[in-house]
């Protein structure tokens, strides 16, 4: 059964950190690139970071450039969203995507607890 569980929101004041992570299971993690995403209420999911299946390459929104560091861990099966200097724009509810360029993708469910700022 494939799997994907974010945890790690909660609310911080303004400029402060929060730790994402996202355990993955039931599919080869170490071929599948990474990407977060967050969707605040009443807009359209956006993507906010995506990592290689190597971890050659990242990629970001401006909106959170030099603010997320995105990475991961395939001897683990995790991939992690480091988030600092956090604004009120930030808040919104995470997902975490595993894909394949060709278009295969699995979602987790989104951080029980939302991001909050």
């Amino acid at each position: 059964q494939v799997r994907l569980v974010e945890s790690g929101g909660g609310l911080v004041q303004p400029g402060g950190s929060l730790r994402l992570s996202c355990a993955a299971s039931g599919f080869t993690f170490s071929v599948y690139a990474m990407r977060w995403y967050r969707q605040a209420p009443g807009k359209e999911r956006e993507q906010v970071a995506n990592i290689t299946r190597l971890a050659t390459s990242t990629d970001y929104a401006d909106s959170v450039k030099g603010r997320f560091t995105i990475s991961r861990d395939n001897a683990k099966n995790v991939a992690y969203l480091q988030m600092n200097n956090l604004r009120p724009e930030d808040t919104a509810v995470y997902y975490c995507n595993a894909y394949l360029k060709w278009g295969t993708s699995y979602w987790g469910q989104g951080t029980q607890d939302p991001v909050s700022s």
